[in-house]
């Protein structure tokens, strides 16, 4: 149980006085975490290798048919032990239990509801005949059954003590990094384009094909992060259809109007990446970093020494980073910073700066 269940949760089944409950309880939580393990353990990249017109074809199904079938079994063995250990209709005479059930049992008919869903759309032929329908919708899910998972756990260990999801659920740090890494990656994509654009407009004739190469290197590059196989699949697609598109018109000829009218859209998509911050799951962490920063800063400004204040200030900058991607300004700032440290010398005046960018950030 240890290994499966963090600390927390797993605190709290064994001050559960009831220890047959705590047993029971504890079996379905171990299930949970089981299902959500095996529906975040799935490598879609080898799946995108192919034209992006391409259709959902024999083969394609037949590779993901496995994995159809065993995303469907991952949650089913959940719901499977859940009805072991808590029958739908049976009595719990204590009222913190019968709350815990209650959940559970919410939680089990949205996860039902969620399977039935995910039958349909399988078989749906707008979504088996496209690949990268067929992907997302795959990879939607698998994410969506995480999530309901991850909830109804939350809610139910609500009932036996005060916690924050992030304490028990068994998959939330796991989804928190890769989030984190999709939101700063996506960021600095979203600045390289933007400069990219403005670098083409003032680009002489003779330049326009070389930016079109840089672009091309650019979006190479980050095919190769951690965020890109983290990317939702038709952001990915998106990509990719530019990133062809930009092959075939990249000729010594490219006229500047042509890459521009290319661009421009391309742009205006990455700048859609934004939307990353409107997630729950970050919402959520960064109030907890403005929150870590805020109490950082206030020990920097009362150092007695500059000593003290430059370690306070460090301190501050490192747990900052957590929220790259959050504001051009911040990011900006933060950028800054590691092109020119600051010194012991001129951390006071540094902290007064940090803690203005701070404050707009929280404004945000």
């Amino acid at each position: 149980m240890e290994r499966l269940l963090p600390p927390r949760l797993g605190a709290l089944l064994a001050l559960e006085s009831d220890q047959s409950f705590a047993g029971r309880l504890g079996r379905v939580l171990e299930a949970a975490a089981r299902a959500i393990d095996k529906l975040g353990d799935l490598e879609l990249i080898k799946y995108e290798d192919a034209p992006i017109d391409a259709s959902a074809d024999l083969s394609l199904w037949e590779e993901l048919a496995p994995v159809v079938g065993s995303t469907i079994a991952d949650v089913n063995a959940l719901l499977a032990e859940l009805a072991s250990q808590f029958p739908e209709g049976e009595l719990e005479v204590d009222e913190r239990h019968a709350r815990v059930d209650e959940a559970l049992q919410r939680g089990a008919t949205e996860l039902r509801t969620e399977v039935t869903a995910f039958g349909m759309r399988v078989r749906d032929p707008s979504v088996v005949g496209d690949r990268w329908n067929l992907i997302s919708e795959l990879q939607s899910f698998r994410y969506r059954f995480r999530d309901r998972i991850g909830a109804m756990v939350f809610d139910g260990a609500q009932q036996l003590a005060d916690c924050r999801r992030r304490e028990v659920d068994p998959g939330y740090d796991e989804e928190l990094a890769a989030t984190l890494v999709v939101r700063s990656t996506t960021a600095d994509l979203r600045r390289l384009m933007r400069s990219r654009i403005h670098k083409v407009s003032e680009a002489g004739p003779e330049d326009v094909e070389w930016n079109a190469r840089q672009i091309e290197k650019e979006l190479n590059a980050f095919g190769r992060t951690a965020a890109w196989r983290a990317l939702r699949a038709h952001d990915k697609k998106a990509i990719l259809e530019f990133r062809t598109r930009l092959k075939e018109i990249s000729q010594p000829d490219l006229n500047k109007l042509d890459l521009l009218s290319l661009l421009e859209p391309f742009v205006e998509f990455c700048d859609n990446f934004d939307a990353i911050n409107r997630r729950e799951l970050l919402i959520q962490h960064d109030q907890e970093v403005l929150a870590t920063m805020g109490v950082t800063l206030e020990r920097a400004v009362n150092a007695g020494t500059d000593a003290d204040a430059f370690q306070a200030f460090t301190e501050a900058v490192g747990v900052a980073q957590a929220m790259y991607g959050k504001n051009g300004d911040f990011d900006g700032y933060l950028r800054k910073l590691r092109k020119t440290p600051v010194t012991v010398e001129t951390v006071r005046a540094e902290v007064e700066q940090f803690l203005v960018i701070m404050a707009n950030l929280s404004a945000v």
